[in-house]
């Protein structure tokens, strides 16, 4: 079962379909660091480049894409004109080079319901193919962390179920109290100032700016107070007791969300990110703190990916049983 990556990243969503027994043969992305991970962690196939470089589509049963969000997202500004949102498209016209049996287009929520999805519904449906799209939460498939994915799936041998969820939920301590090997060089986070330090300090378990607001009024910028009770994740703990917020590309700054530390005065580590992805404690990254963390954030949870490939997998065994 072989498959190919595009926009494939440092290769977490590649990471999934390799636990599930396929092998990949290509991967493209446009991050030299994030392919120079892909080659370490995942298998040596990684191409650095252009999707829209390429040609044609190699022989390959799958071919999975996590296309750029950012024109797509509720955290950005969804501009149906962000050019971006064109890179999508790459997706069906190497499809049509040479089509697989299966399709898988990863993204945000919001790109189901965009106009870039319908035309990409409407180009997959031409080549012959049978769409569906998923919406799913990696905290329901074992990743300690919630985070809602879109999976756009097109198939010419049948369609797959739906992942079935795992039993219960898990909660972020399961990964964050577990230790962190001393030679690990990605169990790095940038050194508060004495101002983000003594602001953390007062910040309880769970808690968040709103705590520091009450508590000490002085270390706060009055920004946060002509914002109000817009934004409460930021300055915020993390809850040990439940799965994590969505991991974003700069979970290394405390500004940004719900990225402290349970217990200690700090933001989580690169490897702490990692795990709440579920990547493998085995697993280097390329990089500078900034990229890596960007590689880390910007993947598929690897949980979330095995449970979307392992439906892949059934429905392509199916259909070989069915031929046979």
């Amino acid at each position: 079962m072989r498959f190919v990556d595009l926009f494939s990243g440092a290769g977490l969503f590649s990471g999934g379909f390799v636990q599930q027994g396929f092998s990949p043969i290509l991967a493209v992305d446009l991050s030299s660091d994030a392919i120079a991970s892909y080659q370490r962690n995942v298998a040596p196939v990684g191409r650095c480049g252009s999707v829209s470089d390429l040609e044609r589509l190699p022989e390959c049963e799958v071919l999975i894409a996590g296309p750029p969000c950012q024109g797509f997202s509720t955290l950005g500004r969804r501009d149906p004109l962000d050019e971006r949102n064109a890179l999508a498209f790459e997706v069906v016209r190497l499809a049509a080079t040479n089509p697989p049996d299966v399709v898988v287009i990863e993204n945000v929520p919001p790109f189901l319901r965009s106009a870039a999805w319908s035309q990409i519904r409407n180009g997959l449906i031409a080549l012959g193919y049978d769409v569906v799209p998923w919406e799913l939460d990696a905290s329901d498939y074992g990743t300690p962390q919630y985070r809602r994915r879109s999976f756009t799936i097109a198939s010419r041998v049948g369609m797959p179920e739906i992942p079935k969820p795992a039993s219960g939920m898990v909660p972020a301590r399961t990964v964050l109290s577990r230790p962190v090997d001393p030679d690990d060089a990605l169990h790095r986070w940038p050194a508060p100032t004495p101002l983000a330090e003594g602001r953390m300090r007062l910040i309880p378990t769970g808690g968040d700016k709103r705590d520091l607001m009450r508590a000490a009024p002085d270390l706060c910028p009055p920004s946060w107070r002509q914002v109000g009770c817009q934004a409460t994740d930021v300055w915020g703990r993390i809850d040990p007791d439940k799965p994590a917020n969505t991991l974003r590309c700069a979970f290394q700054n405390p500004s940004k969300g719900r990225y402290i530390h349970p217990t200690a005065n700090r933001v989580i580590s690169l490897r702490e990110g990692a795990r709440l992805q579920g990547v493998p404690d085995a697993w280097h990254f390329v990089g500078r703190n900034y990229p890596v963390a960007r590689q880390i954030g910007n993947g598929v949870p690897v949980p979330l990916a095995r449970a979307v490939a392992g439906s892949i997998r059934q429905l392509l065994a199916n259909h070989v049983e069915a031929a046979a």
